[in-house]
């Protein structure tokens, strides 16, 4: 079953993973500057509320900002900062970030076997497919497909996301992937996969 669903996956993935031209990464730390405060120097984000952007994949990165400025993704900041972005810009910077290494977290430890058995094997109860079926079992995702890198992400990011996608705020993911597994996951397993995530590397 898990692999049916890796294949379906990945047959979706792989249709709607935008085609770009690699950036330029040294063009795109010039870039950061003013990524910086929210993200941190490098990508690692201080704060649990913004996304950690380093070690994600390029190509994932660069669909992101698209969205943004597409208002497909909305969030008044981050449409406000894309919005003078060339596609050379979201490309630098999408490759600049994809090259820096992503912090290790650490996971709550009374979340980490609940977070465990969702994300390698799901919940068949309530037809919930396993996070790793995508992210893999490391959590780094699968670029070709436009899988995220989800290990070492702020958990407190990672459940603001799923709670968005659960709800139908969020709707940029491949063939509604994404909302369709967190409209069934509670709040208590959304937080116990994001606490897993931050601690998985």
């Amino acid at each position: 079953m898990q692999k049916m669903l890796l294949g379906l996956a990945l047959i979706a993935g792989l249709a709607m993973v935008p085609a770009h031209a690699a950036g330029d990464a040294t063009a795109g730390k010039a870039k950061s500057a003013t990524c910086m405060g929210c993200h941190g120097t490098n990508g690692n984000s201080p704060a649990p509320t913004f996304p950690k952007l380093a070690g994600q994949h390029a190509g994932y990165l660069y669909k992101q900002l698209q969205d943004y400025k597409s208002r497909q993704r909305t969030d008044p900041t981050m449409m406000a900062m894309v919005a003078n972005l060339s596609e050379t810009d979201m490309q630098d910077l999408a490759a600049y970030y994809a090259e820096q290494t992503v912090s290790t977290g650490t996971a709550a430890a009374d979340q980490v076997e609940p977070g465990k058995t969702i994300y390698h094997a799901g919940i068949k109860a309530k037809g919930i497919a396993a996070c790793a079926a995508c992210h893999g079992p490391a959590g780094k995702g699968n670029p070709q497909a436009g899988f995220p890198r989800v290990s070492g992400q702020h958990a407190a990011y990672a459940m603001a996301q799923l709670k968005q996608f659960g709800q139908g705020a969020r709707a940029n993911d491949m063939a509604s992937m994404m909302r369709t597994v967190a409209a069934k996951m509670s709040e208590a397993e959304m937080q116990a996969v994001a606490e897993y995530m931050q601690g998985l590397h």
